[in-house]
């Protein structure tokens, strides 16, 4: 009997890999994958959270109204023109599903968002990939595929998996360059990892222009991965066509409640930018110091380690499993020689780095 076949756009996908959790031989261990929030959920957050317990049987708000005021009172926004969803990942294919399909292309810069390639082969569109520029974002090299058949450019700033990051000016450069007809969208899911004041005019493009889509999630420095909850801010016309193709009560009441709280938790997020940036730093320069290792310069809460010696980043990837630490090993997106490693705990990112240390001295 034979089953029923699908698109050949969609049997093309290589289906999207999450970090492990658990070791080869099925033992937990610490879990530095996923550049989750290693001080976990604020307390504001979880009680917000724990208070919908009472909740379960109705349906959450289907427009999210409170978490909509709440980001649109925080950043200066129409919470007409704030769209939410499972995970900001939910919103990047709906931008795909909404403006590009078979016969248009999909733009992004090599060691993207491997999310960006799934959301454009699932609409049939082609994936069209510009040269990197020592591994982060090449403006030029982007305006320079840019082709009649370009409906959607995908930029994530800070970059992931590489950590890098674009300026105001390069975002700037960049939409200016673009067709009034191609939508534009940045993937802000770091961006609260950025030093205070530093700001790629990202939402001030998106407040102005009809082609700029910003999109955000509260699964990172919010910490509240598990209940997946993103947003995006683009123009009214913008925002009306994601609705349409949006799933509803996408959002549950418990993490909309969650988010609302979050927001309102400065002490929280200071907090973990802070210890992020210094253990980002000690560790970049404790990865630098080793023979034949490089760290790239990194704006978000993970370290892209290339191994360019003798240790291989293969090697270590299950050394360090051995030893209890899960990593990211990306051969699938063109990083067969790094590794993607999550800002921890003092502790965890003090025994990740000794372990690496120990295996390049006996490699």
């Amino acid at each position: 009997m034979t089953a029923p076949a699908p698109k050949p756009w969609i049997d093309a996908i290589a289906p999207y890999l999450p970090g492990r959790t658990t070791t080869d031989s099925g033992v937990r261990a610490t879990k530095l994958s996923s550049n989750e929030n290693p001080f976990g959920t604020g307390a504001p957050a979880r009680a917000a959270y724990a208070a919908e317990a009472g909740t379960l049987d109705r349906y959450p708000d289907p427009g999210a109204t409170l978490l909509r005021e709440a980001l649109a009172a925080k950043y200066g926004l129409d919470p007409t023109r704030v769209i939410y969803g499972t995970g900001s990942d939910e919103i990047l294919h709906l931008a795909a599903g909404a403006f590009a399909g078979v016969g248009d292309e999909v733009l992004q810069v090599r060691y993207g968002f491997s999310v960006y390639e799934i959301a454009a082969r699932r609409v049939g569109a082609t994936l069209v990939v510009a040269p990197d520029k020592d591994y982060a974002t090449d403006i030029d090299a982007l305006l320079a595929a840019v082709t009649p058949k370009t409906r959607v450019v995908f930029v994530a700033n800070p970059n992931n998996p590489t950590g890098t990051y674009s300026n105001r000016s390069d975002i700037a450069r960049l939409h200016a360059g673009l067709p009034a007809d191609c939508l534009l969208v940045i993937d802000q899911a770091y961006a609260e990892y950025l030093a205070p004041g530093a700001d790629d005019g990202a939402l001030e493009l998106a407040r102005g222009a009809q082609n700029v889509l910003v999109t955000r999630t509260f699964s990172k420095i919010h910490g509240l991965a598990a209940e997946r909850i993103g947003w995006g801010y683009g123009s009214a016309p913008v925002i009306t066509a994601l609705h349409k193709i949006r799933a509803p009560f996408n959002v549950t009441t418990a993490g909309q409640a969650a988010a609302v709280a979050a927001l309102g938790d400065d002490a929280f997020v200071d907090r973990s930018r802070d210890h992020n940036a210094t253990w980002r730093a000690w560790f970049a320069t404790t990865m630098n110091a080793i023979d034949g290792l490089r760290a790239v310069p990194s704006e978000a809460n993970f370290s892209l380690i290339l191994f360019e010696g003798r240790l291989t980043a293969q090697a270590a990837f299950e050394g360090l499993m051995e030893r209890g630490y899960i990593v990211r090993w990306l051969p699938g997106q063109g990083l067969p020689h790094a590794l993607r490693i999550t800002i921890g705990t003092e502790e965890e990112t003090r025994g990740v780095a000794a372990a690496i240390a120990d295996m390049a001295a006996a490699a």
